[in-house]
């Protein structure tokens, strides 16, 4: 309110809140993490409707069987390093997918240490009916804007997630 009285942090006496002129400030429509968080939740829930709800799966099941869909199969370590989904997470993932016949589960044969992820029949079939649902939404997302744009959004984001794990391996986020 003008005219009251401010002390020298510009709080109003008696409340010790900063006057609203004098806080930080954070412009979420200009704030590259809210901006990233809102078109990921959209499209991640666009997704799940579209895809994933009649099958029980979440968008973190439907990333392992998409990453399984470029390999004959792989190290579940990798498969974390591939998804970004930490390792007790993937072991519950695996383990789940396994439950529900859409992946198979083995040890390595050069180690008996090392889990080995593929792709089940029922699995196979799944991602052959989602992954267009997948490049639809992509598609929808990116609508008029020239492919060019597109591939540099694709660069800068994969140079952020660069910039993150080298800061996360220097310091925790």
């Amino acid at each position: 309110m003008p005219g009251r009285a401010r002390d020298g942090l510009g709080r109003r006496p008696g409340n010790g809140l900063l006057d609203v002129t004098q806080r930080q400030r954070l412009d979420l429509d200009n704030y590259l993490p809210y901006l990233l968080n809102r078109v990921g939740f959209a499209m991640v829930e666009s997704f799940t409707t579209d895809a994933l709800k009649a099958s029980g799966l979440t968008i973190d099941m439907w990333r392992v069987l998409a990453a399984l869909s470029n390999a004959d199969e792989l190290r579940q370590v990798d498969l974390s390093a591939k998804t970004s989904i930490d390792a007790s997470t993937m072991s519950r993932i695996v383990g789940r997918l396994v439950q529900m016949g859409f992946v198979t589960r083995s040890r390595s044969k050069t180690s008996s240490r090392e889990v080995l992820v593929a792709l089940a029949p029922k699995g196979v079939a799944f991602i052959q009916r989602t992954i267009p649902i997948a490049h639809q939404l992509e598609t929808t997302t990116a609508a008029d804007l020239p492919a060019k744009d597109l591939a540099a959004v694709k660069k800068a984001l994969r140079h952020f997630y660069g910039n993150l794990a080298k800061a996360r391996n220097g310091r925790a986020l």
